[in-house]
């Protein structure tokens, strides 16, 4: 059984990557990071994910980009936006899928793996950078010229199956394959308890995938 690293950060799309790589014979380690994000419920999310779907193993990674800020997830200086907005949106945090990519790499590395799955995806998302097709294909690329063991002959792939998926696509596939959405947390902005205030970017892409879908919409929302 080949075994494969999953970024695993406790949302949607992440749970569903998993569940994708499961079925696909992968023996899974799950990865997660805190990087000092707003709340710490989609890493409790990720945990009991990655129970529930039958991960490895689960390593949480502690870099704390809050020390430089320049995020709506990261500054608290900063409010996550409730409307929409033209351009990269504030949400966007500096360099975090090239940062979570290297760190996913280290660990296939000493694991012997030549397979990371991240759940990015350019349909229905909030216009980041790090989520294009062309920027997979350049970090592949560079995993592929930086490492002993692609050098020595064992490339990596870097799979993003989620890539082309509209998010109802995506709540459809994870659904078929028993994801249990009721478990994640999407939500920029949650509480303690991991409810979702419903409003941000996330939550309005995460509801509208269900609705779609024609899928129950299990989030758990804070009351208004």
């Amino acid at each position: 059984m080949n075994r494969a690293v999953i970024l695993l950060s406790g949302g949607l799309d992440s749970a569903t990557v998993l569940a994708m790589a499961r079925q696909q014979g992968y023996a899974c380690y799950a990865l997660s990071v805190n990087y000092g994000q707003r709340h710490h419920a989609e890493l409790d999310a990720a945990e009991r994910m990655a129970q529930v779907l039958g991960a490895r193993e689960h390593r949480v990674i502690h870099i704390d980009l809050a020390a430089f800020g320049g995020s709506a997830l990261t500054d608290r200086g900063i409010d996550v936006p409730e409307q929409g907005t033209t351009g990269i949106p504030l949400t966007y945090v500096p360099a975090r899928n090239t940062i979570m990519l290297s760190i996913a790499l280290a660990w296939a590395e000493v694991l012997q793996s030549q397979d990371i799955f991240i759940g990015v995806n350019a349909v229905d998302y909030s216009g980041y950078p790090d989520c294009r097709p062309e920027y997979i294909a350049a970090f592949e690329k560079m995993a592929n010229l930086a490492t002993k063991t692609a050098v020595e002959g064992k490339p990596f792939t870097l799979h993003a199956p989620l890539m082309h998926l509209s998010k109802a696509d995506i709540v459809r596939l994870g659904t078929e394959l028993g994801v249990d959405y009721s478990l994640t947390v999407s939500c920029y902005q949650a509480d303690v308890d991991g409810r979702a205030c419903g409003v941000c970017d996330s939550c309005k892409l995460r509801r509208t995938g269900f609705q779609t879908a024609g899928i129950a919409d299990p989030t758990r929302y804070r009351a208004a």
